[in-house]
Order: C-alpha cells, then sequence, then structure tokens
C-alpha cells in the first residue's frame, strides 16, 4: 500500500509542499496555467486578520486522475493540498455556514476567525422573490409537518406519493400551460432524469456549452452522441445538427446561471424546426421570473408552444428544493418509468411540498414580486455600469462580476464579506479558467438602501484591487 501511496504522490505532494512554502513567503503566486498572479501581499488588510496565502500551483484539476492501482492513492496527495488550501488559499469561502434564512441581510460564523459576521448584505442565495421565508410558507410547511411528518419516506412510484405531490404537478402544468408536469426531487435530477430518460445510444444530444452541469451528466448517462455548440451560436447549432438523420434533442437553458445572459430562442428554435429536433429548454433561473406571466423564456418570446420540454426548478425563484418536467401528457407519462433518477430517489417531503404551493400560489398571485425583482435588477445594474464594473453579457437578475483572477479572487471574495457583503467567488470547474467571477443574485425582498450600500462596498473592494477603475 505505501507503494502506491507513493506512485501517487511523485505527481503533487512535493510540488504542494513547495508551493504552499512558496505562498507564504512569496508576494506573487503562479496559477495552475503557470501564469503570474494577484500580488496579494502588496495590499494591505484593513484590520489584524492574516493575510490570505497566494494559491499554489494546485488547483481541483491536478487530482481528477492519480499514478498507481488504488481508487484511494490520490486521496492523501490531495488532502495534503487541501488543508493548506481550504484556509490558505481561501477556499473554506465555499460553504459558509448560515446562521439565518436566506434573506437579504444574513449571519454568518467566519470558519476562519470564529467571527460571528451579522447584517451581512446578502447577493449569494437565489430566492429571486423573496418567498422562502415569507410567513404564508413557512405556516403551510409547518402545518404539513404536523400532518404528514417529515419526510415521504418512499420513491415517488412506490409509497412516497401524496396528495400534496399530486396538487404540485397539476398546479405546476396549470401555470406553464401544458398538458402535464412530473415532479423530481431536484432540478438536477431533473435534467439527469430526463435526458437519460428519453435519449438513447444512437441519438444525439447538443446543448449549448454553457449548459448546466445536470445537462451535461444526463447527456452521459443517455449514452447517446452528445455534442456542444457555441454559446448562443444558431449557425454553430446548424453546423452541430447537420447530417445527423437519427433522433435529436437540443438543450438551452431560459437564463444562463453562471453569466446571467438569456438565451437567443428565435434563433434556435428555427434552427430545431429545420432539422426536426426537440427542443428542451432548462428554465431554473427563469421560471416564475420571465414573461407576462412568470412563465419563463419561452413566454417572454411568446415561443411556448414551440418548445416541446419545459424544466424547471423551485429552489430558485420559490425559494424551496425540486425540480419538475412540463410538457406533453405522453411524454410525462413515458418518464415515470424511464426517469430514473426520480423512480429510484425518495420523493420530495410533503411539508417541502406544501410550502412550494404555498409560494407558487404566491407567485401567480401577486405578479408585483416580478415587477419588483425587475426594478431592483435594473437598478443594480445602473450601479455596476456606472462604476465601470465588468458585468459581461449578463442582462437579467442574475449579475456576474468579472474578476478574471484565479488566484485573486479569494482574496476580494474575503474583503467583501468583512466589509459587509455575502457574494461567492466562482473559479473552475464552475466556470472555464481565468474566466472567475462573482455571481450576483438580485432578489425582489432587497431594499434601494441595501442594493445602494451592496454596490459601494463592491465597488470600493474592486478599486482596491485595480478590478475597476
Amino acid at each position: 500500500m505505501s507503494d502506491i501511496r507513493n506512485a501517487s504522490r511523485k505527481s503533487a505532494s512535493a510540488s504542494t509542499r513547495r508551493a504552499a512554502a512558496d505562498g507564504a513567503t512569496d508576494l506573487a503566486t503562479v496559477d495552475s496555467d503557470g501564469a503570474r498572479g494577484a500580488s496579494h501581499g502588496s495590499t494591505p488588510q484593513d484590520d489584524d486578520r492574516p493575510p490570505l496565502r497566494g494559491l499554489s500551483d494546485y488547483d481541483y484539476t491536478n487530482f481528477y486522475f492519480g499514478a498507481g492501482t488504488d481508487p484511494f492513492g490520490i486521496l492523501e496527495p490531495f488532502g495534503e493540498w487541501w488543508k493548506d488550501a481550504e484556509f490558505g488559499a481561501g477556499y473554506y469561502l465555499y460553504g459558509l455556514p448560515l446562521g439565518s434564512a436566506p434573506a437579504t441581510r444574513v449571519e454568518i460564523e467566519d470558519p476562519k476567525t470564529r467571527e460571528n459576521l451579522e447584517g451581512l448584505i446578502n447577493f449569494a442565495s437565489y430566492n429571486y422573490l423573496g418567498l422562502s421565508y415569507r410567513p404564508e410558507v413557512i405556516e403551510a410547511i409547518c402545518d404539513a409537518v404536523r400532518k404528514y411528518g417529515a419526510g415521504a419516506s418512499g420513491s415517488p412510484v412506490l409509497s412516497g406519493t401524496t396528495d400534496l405531490h399530486k396538487r404540485l404537478a397539476n398546479e405546476v402544468a396549470s401555470f406553464k400551460g401544458k398538458e402535464a408536469a412530473l415532479i423530481f426531487p431536484t432540478g438536477y435530477s431533473a435534467n439527469v432524469g430526463l435526458i437519460a430518460g428519453l435519449m438513447r445510444p444512437g441519438d444525439l444530444v447538443v446543448a449549448d456549452k454553457l449548459a448546466h452541469a445536470s445537462v451535461v451528466d444526463g447527456m452521459i448517462l443517455s449514452k447517446a452522441t452528445s455534442r456542444f455548440f457555441k454559446h448562443n451560436n444558431a449557425a454553430d447549432l446548424d453546423r452541430k445538427l447537420n447530417g445527423f438523420s437519427g433522433k435529436k434533442l437540443v438543450v438551452v437553458e431560459g437564463v444562463y446561471s453562471m453569466d446571467g445572459d438569456v438565451a437567443d430562442l428565435p434563433a434556435i428554435v428555427d434552427v430545431c424546426r429545420k432539422h426536426g429536433a426537440r427542443l428542451l429548454i432548462d428554465e431554473a433561473h427563469s421560471t416564475f421570473v420571465y414573461g407576462p406571466n412568470g412563465r419563463g423564456v419561452a413566454e417572454h418570446f411568446g415561443l411556448d408552444d414551440e418548445v416541446d420540454i419545459h424544466l424547471g426548478t423551485f429552489s430558485k425563484s420559490l425559494g424551496g428544493l425540486g425540480g419538475f418536467v412540463a410538457g406533453p401528457a405522453e411524454l410525462i407519462y413515458y418518464l415515470r418509468g424511464f426517469a430514473r433518477s426520480r423512480v429510484f430517489s425518495c420523493a420530495l417531503p410533503p411539508p417541502v411540498t406544501a410550502g412550494l404551493l404555498k409560494a407558487l400560489e404566491i407567485a401567480r398571485s401577486e405578479p408585483e414580486l416580478r415587477e419588483r425583482l425587475w426594478d431592483n435588477a435594473r437598478y443594480m445594474h445602473a450601479l455596476m455600469r456606472e462604476a465601470g464594473v465588468d458585468v459581461g453579457d449578463s442582462t437579467s437578475q442574475v449579475i456576474s462580476i468579472m474578476i478574471r483572477d484565479d488566484a485573486g479572487i479569494f482574496q476580494i471574495a474575503e474583503d467583501l464579506l468583512h466589509a459587509g457583503v455575502y457574494i461567492n467567488p466562482v473559479r473552475f470547474p464552475a466556470v472555464g479558467k481565468h474566466k472567475s467571477r462573482f455571481r450576483m443574485s438580485i432578489s425582489a425582498s432587497h431594499t434601494r438602501a441595501e442594493l445602494k450600500e451592496g454596490a459601494e462596498i463592491i465597488v470600493s473592494i474592486l478599486k482596491k484591487y485595480g478590478k475597476c477603475p
């Protein structure tokens, strides 16, 4: 066993130790591609917190493969790197434990300093309509706990389905204007179950290159031929579909989760018609937000009936958990038997389902929530543009603050946290190398004062690091 460990360690361990030591003494850092990173030590801290050391030469990509024959062989060198990277390089900023509801201001205990940070302006949580902590939603959840207990205790196809699940599926189908809908335990499982359940080896699935990981994983599990077209490029989609005569499925998102831009749906629909391809739109970040009735980007473009399969989640705008597929009744019948991620998972907990029913009712009856969200999104976009902040191609309530510094983003994130803003750093593998960013989520519940204060903090920290004029 020691030989196996040593074989794996040769590729990473010694260099990791050396890079960790270098990070403690050298002001400059080297990212995983060898490019010079931000000079963290040259920027003084505003308090007595120890400065973050620079990232070592390594990140997750260096530990995907390991030498030797033991699957555990890579664990020791990874663990050795992680012990330094978690706090020394700033990875602890992922998975920070909230001590409050995902409201517009949150409480977090900094696991590095053990400091309790209160009143942070929250730009990290989705909760676009501010529904997760609405009193009516909480009361519906409490009532369901008393009646149904904590969990479903069964698969949806066995004992896990309750009358609440049936009601939710019917309400979603009605809301989307479709014949039927199917509820999944998560949005991830909805994409995986749908794509792998519908497509087969020899078929073709073509997805936008920025589609969510759940789309990619569904494509892999389907064992269909998988292709990706350039982001929002209908001409490239046309090329990828050209010459294939079998079953074809095209997958796009309504709002792209890491960029905040919107699918060019009219052009994509035209290409799908030309090639006889079915079209799936994942409206995780746009259902209940876009369109005259909140049905999503497809409704926004007046193309509801031109899209074959509508998919969405309940964790974004409704502030809950779960996913759904809506479309023809025959599709739903089929997926009940072939969507393995649903068949072999426990059903949504009944209390969560009850909360979703109430949240959906509120979203449908209070269109002013969407209006408030869009007012807030426009306001924040204006503040960012006026300050010269690079927001990429974002046009939605998801605002990307482009940093493009894979090493330096953690130091910026820590400074933002201690200045009063909770916002997530995003870097590879969630986005491409050297495309690191912060993803800002705007809520209908944010006040103008919170947005203005948050923007001022963000701009001041970005200026400190030379990331805006």
